[in-house]
């Protein structure tokens, strides 16, 4: 024992362990237990980002479901726009809903640890048995479960961990890539295990994410393939697969009647359908013309003015549809015009701060949403993460300390919004102002026509639309600026055209919504770090390219207790706000949902529910 001792006393060192660890394993060191399977620390069924999980080791089913809930029917969901591809995993083409997704679950593709929809952010054993992770966050290791099974019955292995690490590392979407660079080591300390070692624990949700990493079969996926995207079938450990498809339309998923997971405490109550669909409309009003009779299940809602006068149809009338309200405990987000500040007529932090104070919000509430929105203003607005209302804290300061003097005072002292008239005179008091804001950055009229006074260049852009909403609302905004000689010109294309756009960085101006959570991390790396600035993806539009958010992003995923974490994502929160890189637009405060009665969900037979309001994973049929 005392042998032993001094071997474990050793191998709590990554850097020794990763040196001395191949050694030991030639000797034959391992039958003496010098380096045993649970690892450094206690292994366990669940990870918190921060404390403890909620749900104890011997958990029978999350709060937030029924366990008894009846199995059988089918649910259909609509998109809107249309899909080119089955890989939700790499960059190129757009895939449907529904394979691997956050909302509507992981139904064909499973990860190592699934995440519960009741706490901010903890993970729970799917694919992986037990999970160790040390406290520094060095490295981190899953058992793989022996009983774990792809839908052809193949078994899960650690072979196959690695396979799709190799895949995502060389094809998957920038957010992989990026997490997987930071990956120095991979070793097999036991059997059916697996452990990812770090360069080191600064990013304390490196591990977890990992953890929520795809798990795909070596044995049947053809790596070409894999990399052209298309139409190419490829099968996972989920408890669904791949039916039918109608490309660019419709995708339907089957349950697979030998689920190896079925019976798990994550899995108790959920994936209750026989079938998924997922079909896609050219537009909105297709769409609901579609909900109306009965074509698809669910309409999450987003026009107040469809919401207040549109749901008296026949359906609704009978009982068969309802109109529910959900809570959300989620931070509201970002909803805004995006300034590609990549482009010459956005690189001015001044040009777009000025350019933020002229949409007329008061006036499209009014008049286009029957009052029922307020005005966003915060990225992590309506929780405690939000640095509205609340003055910059010590222990913000002294994050922020090499940026303060950049960082406007009211956003330090907690009292800014956005500006919104309240009426005409009040919006032109505003035009007049801005008029001399811009004249402060060298722009002036000439002839009717917001000009740079150095080289005589309009000051000009386009919009970038897909739909009929974002196309309104462009044309609200656009007539305000054409009577300060500004010309926003306005461009609605496809969803294959608008998303390409989107993804190449290819446009100027776009509507954009950043959703939050309780536990903000890398995804913020993807959506605002310099280094993501000139990656074509789906995630820095805005440009940003300033030291003070790389190093609030740099905070907030090295801070280890909550209050470190709060201030880092308020400090956060303010450099985003004062980097202006968004014309903030507007937020309601529940969620509304329209759902055909067929369609039931947990309520009174649920001891809790989820943070976003409703899980889709939790709903079961209750009809013909």
């Amino acid at each position: 024992m005392v042998f032993r001792d001094i071997c474990q006393s050793l191998l709590t060192r990554s850097s020794v362990r990763r040196n001395l660890l191949p050694v030991f394993v030639g000797c034959g060191l391992m039958a003496l237990s010098c380096y045993p399977n649970e690892g450094l620390a206690e292994p366990a069924h669940g990870i918190a980002m921060h404390g403890q999980p909620k749900y104890s080791k011997d958990f029978k089913y999350l709060d937030y479901v029924n366990p008894d809930a009846p199995k059988g029917g089918q649910i259909t969901y609509a998109g809107q726009g249309s899909f080119d591809s089955l890989n939700p995993f790499i960059l190129k083409g757009v895939a449907p809903r529904g394979l691997w997704d956050v909302e509507y679950g992981h139904n064909v593709y499973e990860p190592l640890l699934e995440r519960s929809s009741d706490e901010a952010f903890s993970l729970y054993g799917l694919i992986a048995e037990w999970v160790d992770l040390p406290e520094d966050r060095s490295s981190i290791t899953f058992k793989i479960r022996d009983e774990a099974r792809f839908s052809d019955g193949e078994p899960v292995t650690v072979e196959d961990v690695k396979f799709t690490v190799e895949l995502l590392r060389d094809y998957g979407k920038p957010a992989f890539q990026t997490q997987i660079k930071r990956i120095s080591a991979i070793e097999e300390p036991g059997p059916g295990q697996i452990r990812f070692v770090f360069e080191n624990g600064e990013d304390r949700e490196l591990p977890l994410l990992v953890g929520m990493f795809p798990v795909l079969p070596k044995h049947a996926i053809d790596r070409e393939k894999f990399s052209k995207s298309g139409m190419y079938q490829f099968i996972g450990s989920g408890p669904y697969l791949i039916d039918e498809v109608d490309a660019g339309s419709k995708v339907v998923l089957k349950r697979n009647p030998d689920y190896w997971a079925k019976d798990l405490p994550i899995k108790i109550g959920q994936d209750n359908f026989d079938k998924i669909s997922v079909e896609y409309y050219r537009d909105g009003t297709a769409m609901f013309e579609a909900f109306k009779k009965g074509k698809f299940d669910i309409q999450p809602e987003s026009d107040p003015a469809r919401w207040s006068d549109q749901y008296d149809f026949n359906a609704v009338k009978d009982g068969q549809v309802e109109k529910k309200l959900f809570q959300s405990s989620l931070p509201t987000g970002m909803s805004a015009f995006v300034f590609n500040s990549r482009k010459p007529a956005f690189e001015n932090r001044i040009v777009r701060r000025t350019l933020a104070t002229l949409f007329d919000f008061e006036w499209v509430n009014k008049n286009l949403y029957y009052g029922l929105f307020t005005r966003s203003a915060s990225y992590f607005q309506n929780s405690s993460l939000s640095s509205l209302g609340v003055p910059v804290s010590e222990k913000e300061k002294a994050l922020l300390a090499p940026y303060l003097g950049d960082i406007d005072p009211e956003i330090l002292d907690g009292s800014y919004m956005p500006v919104s008239a309240a009426n005409n005179a009040e919006m032109r008091k505003v035009m007049r102002k801005a008029i001399k804001d811009l004249a402060s950055e060298g722009f002036v009229l000439k002839d009717g026509v917001m000009v740079n006074e150095k080289n005589g260049e309009p000051l000009a852009f386009e919009f970038l639309s897909t739909t009929k909403e974002e196309e309104r609302l462009a044309l609200v905004y656009a007539r305000i600026l054409e009577r300060l000689g500004i010309k926003m010109s306005i461009r609605t294309v496809d969803s294959a055209q608008y998303w390409e756009r989107r993804k190449t960085m290819d446009f100027d101006m776009m509507k954009m919504s950043w959703s939050a959570s309780l536990s903000p991390g890398n995804e913020q790396f993807a959506r605002w770090h310099s280094s993501q600035r000139d990656i074509d993806g789906w995630f820095n539009q805005a440009g940003a390219n300033d030291p003070a958010v790389d190093a609030m992003i740099n905070a907030l995923l090295a801070a280890r207790s909550e209050e470190d974490f709060t201030a880092a994502v308020r400090a956060f929160d303010r450099v985003l706000i004062n980097g202006y890189y968004v014309v903030p637009l507007f937020q309601k405060g529940e969620q509304w949902v329209g759902m055909w009665k067929r369609i039931r969900f947990p309520q009174e037979e649920a001891k809790g529910r989820p943070l976003g309001g409703y899980s889709p994973t939790t709903f079961w049929f209750d009809g013909e």
